[in-house]
Parts: C-alpha cells; sequence; structure tokens
C-alpha cells in the first residue's frame, strides 16, 4: 500500500483499483443527501443541463442526477464499474478518463465528480473540465467524509484505517488544492449531513468495496471480526447500525478565457 502521506491516490492506478470490487460497491455504497443534488442543480441557466459525471463508477450519483431529469454523460474508465451499474435512460456510460473524456468543447453544462477527484490527475483534469465546460457551466466536487464526530462512526473509521496502514484520509481531498487556479472561479462551499443505515452484511460490504481495505489474508479476517463485534455493541433493535457523513459540496465556475 502506498504512503499515502508521500504519494497521491491519483498514482496508485486507479484503472484498477476496483476492478474486483465493482458489485461491494454498486451494493453497499453510501448514495447522497438531496439537499446536495438540490444545491448542484440550483439556477442553472438551462432548463435541461447536460451533465458529465467524471469517475461515475456505478452511477450512483449519476442516476441521483438523472431522477431531475437531466442527461448525464457517464465517464468511467473501469469497465468492470461500468458493466455493474444499474441502467437508467438518461444517463450513459462512456469508457474515459477525467483527463481525456472524448467530449466537445463546451459540451456540458456541469461536470460533477462525486468521490473520484482525488483518483484524478488535478492540472489535466482541471484543463479538460475547463475545455468542455460552457462559458455558462459549473464545476461540483462532492465528498461523503465520515463524521468523526459520531461514536460508531470514529470506531469504524479507527479500524478501516488500522486495517489499511493509514493514519487518516484527509489527503484524499486534493480538490481544494487545485481549485483556486487560473482555471476556476467563484468557488463556494457547502456542507450537508446525511446518514446510512446498514446491517452487519451492509457494513460488511461496504467495508470490502473501499480500495484501500485489503481484500483476502489475515488483516481482512480480523478487520471483519473486529466490524462483527463493533456491530454487536452498537446494532440496535432493528438490526441496524448507523455511519454518519458530512456531504462536502464544492462548486466552482470556469474562468472566462474567450
Amino acid at each position: 500500500m502506498p504512503d499515502l502521506e508521500e504519494t497521491p491516490p491519483y498514482t496508485w492506478n486507479p484503472l484498477s483499483r476496483f476492478c474486483d470490487r465493482a458489485p461491494d460497491y454498486a451494493k453497499y455504497r453510501p448514495s447522497y443527501p438531496a439537499a446536495a443534488i438540490d444545491i448542484i442543480l440550483e439556477g442553472m441557466e438551462t432548463q435541461f443541463p447536460i451533465v458529465a459525471d467524471v469517475g461515475a463508477g456505478t452511477g450512483i450519483s449519476s442516476r441521483l442526477l438523472a431522477e431531475r431529469g437531466v442527461r448525464v454523460l457517464a465517464i468511467e474508465p473501469n469497465a468492470d464499474m461500468r458493466q455493474a451499474a444499474e441502467l437508467n435512460p438518461l444517463v450513459e456510460f462512456r469508457e474515459a478518463t477525467a483527463e481525456a473524456t472524448g467530449l466537445s468543447d463546451d459540451s456540458v453544462d456541469l461536470v460533477t465528480c462525486f468521490q473520484s477527484f482525488h483518483w484524478f490527475n488535478p492540472e489535466p483534469t482541471l484543463l479538460e473540465f475547463h475545455r468542455i465546460l460552457k462559458p455558462s457551466g459549473r464545476l461540483a466536487a462532492v465528498w461523503n467524509e465520515w463524521d468523526k464526530n459520531d461514536e460508531f462512526t470514529a470506531h469504524y473509521i479507527d479500524m478501516v484505517l488500522e486495517a489499511s496502514n493509514l493514519p487518516s484520509n484527509e489527503k484524499y481531498r486534493t480538490t481544494v488544492e487545485y481549485l483556486p487556479s487560473y482555471h476556476l472561479v467563484d468557488i463556494k462551499h457547502h456542507v450537508f449531513p446525511y446518514k446510512q443505515d446498514v446491517d452487519l452484511t451492509g457494513l460488511i460490504g461496504l467495508t470490502q468495496s473501499q480500495s484501500i481495505v485489503p481484500r483476502s489474508g489475515s488483516v481482512l479476517q480480523q478487520l471483519i471480526s473486529d466490524l462483527q463485534q463493533l456491530y454487536a455493541q452498537y446494532c440496535d433493535q432493528r438490526g441496524m447500525v448507523s455511519l454518519l457523513y458530512s456531504t462536502d459540496v464544492f462548486l466552482a465556475k470556469p474562468k472566462p478565457y474567450r
């Protein structure tokens, strides 16, 4: 496992990191609060915007956007992730990368990156986003961040990071460092609470969907054992536990250059 403090995630061969995790990803990853989608689409100049959802994975965010009636071009280089996606008539998956989307100049009203920007090489990616965005368009970069103030969530984080041999997950959010460049202006930050209720199967599936967690071996088995004990300590009468998140939404507009 690379040292997260020294090497950015986009250097970890991200195109293959989720090849064997796509089914767990599709089934167990958290969604996003409706308020986050509201703020992303609020005030769009086009009634039926075209969205490039970059790093779309199994289409969790793409479907949320499509449910609002917008057309979504889901950019995802990993074939396993695309194949695990649930189909939606307004979502069109395309095999491409953030650095080379294959889209035309000034062709989209909105670029979204849900839980994905840290896998992109930021400078060529932002140049590409600036190229494909219409002058009136916007970029939305979104993360579900674990709420470390919640007792159960904090214990869960500690277990996952210990198994992953990583000190923290703070370095994932590299977008904030690059947004105040000549590519993007009018940067705004919004935060929304979100809760994911899962049973024991869901808790283990969520954990196994994360690329930083070992896929097999004694470390994974110990982690599963620890999660079973954690679940038994905190599950409610429904047999559920709740993971709390803060959903960060960063919005920005392309700097005019025409």
